[in-house]
């Protein structure tokens, strides 16, 4: 467990908190949630992560925010659709099952990558197959091999929501479902594809919240995680 004594730098004093035992509680690195905090409380935290050495994932980072931690982390790895940096740049070697991350539209991306990046951060293997929805069944059914390969598979999928119910039918793996907010008025900013997911005929598909890749991605892993 982590030293009674450690403090939190100054800067920090009153702001967060940063979770310097989670690594060795949970095997997992900590994760800063960049989206509500300001550039200059991103900044102070990425000072301390830099001060403690601390393998980290900031998430939900504008463009702001990612400035704000590249003057304390500047070879933090940043991908900005995905809103992703992690520190250090180069994932952990790569170990367990692989984590395959499918989505239903090309408009899925940002959210897909995001799944992808943690789960690779977090010591996985990781492919991505895109724009394989179900308006052209042909597409996904044209994956069926890569899609046996995986230990488990991410569906990311705005609309409908449909794919991961076929996903699911066509696999012995587990499927992680994330709704997205893609879709027009009648999707409700992801409340219809994460209703559609609830209720997938499918057995085998767990669902997290919208938008949330990066849940998806850190299920995925420790789904995947040797044994």
């Amino acid at each position: 467990m982590a030293d009674a004594a450690w403090e939190p730098g100054e800067a920090l004093r009153g702001l967060a908190e940063l979770d310097d035992d989670r690594a060795a509680r949970r095997g997992y690195p900590e994760a800063v949630y960049c989206e509500g905090k300001t550039p200059e409380q991103v900044a102070a935290i990425a000072a301390e992560v830099a001060r403690l050495g601390l393998r980290t994932l900031f998430t939900r980072a504008a463009p702001a925010h990612a400035k704000a931690v590249l003057a304390s982390l500047p070879d933090a790895h940043y991908a900005e659709g995905a809103r992703l940096l992690a520190w250090p740049p180069e994932p952990p070697a790569a170990e367990g099952g692989r984590v395959l991350v499918v989505t239903a539209g090309t408009s899925d991306l940002p959210v897909a990558e995001e799944a992808l990046l943690t789960a690779r951060h977090l010591g996985r293997e990781g492919d991505l197959v895109a724009d394989v929805g179900v308006a052209g069944l042909h597409r996904i059914l044209g994956r069926l091999a890569q899609l046996r390969a995986a230990r488990v598979i991410v569906v990311v999928a705005g609309m409908d929501g449909a794919l991961p119910s076929v996903v699911a039918g066509l696999v012995s793996a587990p499927v992680v479902a994330v709704p997205t907010s893609v879709g027009y008025g009648a999707a409700f900013e992801g409340l219809a594809p994460l209703l559609t997911m609830l209720n997938s005929c499918a057995p085998g598909v767990a669902v997290v919240n919208i938008d949330n890749g990066y849940g998806a991605g850190h299920m995925a892993a420790q789904i995947a995680a040797p044994v």
